[in-house]
Formats: structure tokens, sequence, C-alpha cells
């Protein structure tokens, strides 16, 4: 059976998913626009929003697009196009893809060009992130009753636990990271890039807080993901 992930046909079904969404917002934005007229408010300022709210969206736009080019190396592009223009995350999706890969001995660095292991990854990348659809709209409120009981009752500990939290969705990462380190030093190429990706988050983070550079709040995560690629580029040739 000759497969190939960049075919016509997974083209058309993703770009036809894509066009739903983007069809789906237009009407509900217009909706919205609408409904802002109706009650009264000014136009010059709705219209301000939208142009302020759609240029704040170019920004994380481009670690998406980083997200896409990435995994379209060995997925083609329909399949991560159709993952990160809808629901899927970079750092959910490169990991399920990976790990998938790893468990069936397949190579990366190639295009996927077996559909069994094609449509694996797809499932894996889907099944891994869909309860998240359903945990939502059904528990979202008793989860955050409890998070807000916590908090309110005693502000530091509710601090602590949603530090905590966070710490244990990044932890659940790191594992990646660390998976080969025996290997030599190559082994800790993934770290350095780690560090460095780190290093320039907090150099973000200290231009937003202390010098009150406000807009680089929505360019830091493209920055570092773009900063470290280009150091993961320098220093693995060396290594």
């Amino acid at each position: 059976m000759n497969f190939h992930p960049n075919s016509t046909l997974l083209f058309i079904l993703a770009g036809a998913v894509i066009v739903f969404v983007i069809a789906q917002s237009l009407f509900f934005l217009i909706r919205a626009f609408r409904r802002g007229k109706e009650l009264g408010m000014d136009m010059g300022q709705l219209r301000k929003t939208v142009l302020s709210t759609a240029v704040f969206t170019i920004a994380p736009a481009v670690s998406i697009l980083l997200g896409v080019i990435t995994l379209s190396k060995f997925l083609g592009l329909p399949l991560p196009w159709l993952r990160l223009s809808v629901i899927g995350a970079i750092t959910y999706e490169l990991p399920a893809a990976t790990s998938t890969a790893n468990a069936l001995g397949i190579s990366l660095s190639e295009t996927v060009t077996d559909p069994s292991v094609y449509t694996a990854i797809a499932w894996v990348m889907t099944l891994g992130i869909f309860p998240g659809l359903i945990w939502v709209p059904l528990f979202i409120k008793r989860i955050q009753g409890g998070l807000m009981k916590i908090k309110n009752k005693d502000g530091k500990w509710g601090d602590i636990l949603m530090t905590a939290m966070f710490l244990g969705m990044i932890s659940a990462f790191l594992g990646m990271v660390f998976a080969d380190i025996r290997s030599g030093l190559k082994g800790w190429i993934p770290i350095f890039v780690l560090l460095f990706s780190a290093l320039l988050m907090g150099i973000c983070g200290i231009l937003i807080k202390k010098c009150n550079i406000k807009w680089l709040e929505n360019y830091a995560l493209p920055i570092s993901m773009l900063g470290a690629m280009a150091f993961a580029a320098v220093i693995t040739p060396m290594f």
C-alpha cells in the first residue's frame, strides 16, 4: 500500500476541519459584534478590541508554527497542522508522537511512511488529549470550586497547591529530557538546551517585571523556543 503523510487526501481532510473551525469562530465573532452594537457599545472601542486581540494572537501563533514545523519533519504537514490548529499543544503532541515512535522502534529522523505507524501515532495523540474534552465540561466547576475553597480558607496553601500541580505537570515531560544521559555527552544535549531555554525565559521575566516591558509577555515563549532551537543547532554538531 502506497502511503505518504503529505497526501492530497490528508490535506483535504485536515483543511475541511480547519475551515469549519475558522467559520465557527467568524460566526461567533460577528454575532458578538452585532450584539455589542445592539447594546449601544462604542463601535470604535469594539473595533479597537478586535484589532488588538488579533495582533496579540500573532505571538502565540509563532510557537504553534514552530510546533507544526517540528512535527511535519516526520509526520508530514496535514496531521500537525490539524492538531495544533484546533486542540493540540506542542508540549503534548511532540512527546506523544516521540514516545509512540520509540515504543515502535521507529526513528523520527525520517518521514513516517508506514501507515500502521502513522495511525498508531495519530491515535495516541488523539486519545491522550481526548479525556480533557470530557472532564472540562463535567468536572471543571467542582475542581474550581474545590480550589477556591482551599484558597479562601488558606491563601498560602492555595498558592502552594497550584504551584505543585504546575510543577507536577512539568515533571511529566522531564523524563524525555533525562532519558539518554547515560549515552555520554550527547545525551546531555537536551539538558543543555532546556537550561538555555530556561535562561532566556528568566531574562524575559526580569525584563517584564523589572523593566516594565509588558509587551514582552506575549513573546517570551516564542523567544525562548527559537533561542533554544538555535542553541541546539549550534551545540549538537559540537557534541
